[in-house]
């Protein structure tokens, strides 16, 4: 008799919790293959200045792979949050997918004048650069993977 005065929703919400994680990881993750990855920074300290030429994670399909596994994620979470909160465990695929695609992104072979940085003195030194848009990813991918776990072995 005492559990009908309890209200059903406290255990429902504690039980969503993971779910309502993942699915926030899964739209940050989205957000994040809209900001700027990678560039090219020129800077002369003769003159004190520098250009930048940023790449945005879109702009690469290896950008496009991410988005899309952050779309998966942020699915799986609203699952878990309709259906039921294990459901939110399937987005560790996507965010797995999403860990290797921006792994890669950074490592991969996409040619020698990508990866090159020139350096004449004081005078000019050219160099790319990975900017927080991709290191945010990153986290947000772990992250993923991480909060699927925690959905999968919470009761």
């Amino acid at each position: 008799m005492a559990d009908d005065l309890m209200p059903a929703s406290t255990h429902t919400r504690l039980g969503r919790g993971p779910a309502i994680a993942v699915l926030a990881a899964g739209a940050l993750l989205t957000v994040c293959a809209i900001l700027p990855w990678a560039g090219i920074q020129a800077t002369s300290s003769l003159i004190g200045a520098g250009v930048a030429s940023d790449v945005r994670g879109i702009d690469d399909p290896l950008g496009v792979y991410t988005l899309l596994a952050g779309l998966a994620a942020l699915g799986c979470g609203v699952a878990g949050l309709i259906a039921h909160p294990r459901l939110a465990a399937l987005a560790i695929v996507p965010g797995a997918v999403a860990v290797f695609v921006l792994v890669s992104y950074v490592v991969g072979s996409d040619g020698l004048r990508d990866r090159v940085s020139i350096h004449l003195g004081d005078l000019l030194s050219i160099e790319p650069v990975i900017r927080p848009g991709w290191f945010a990813a990153l986290a947000c991918a772990v992250a993923t993977v991480l909060l699927s776990v925690v959905a999968l072995v919470r009761r």
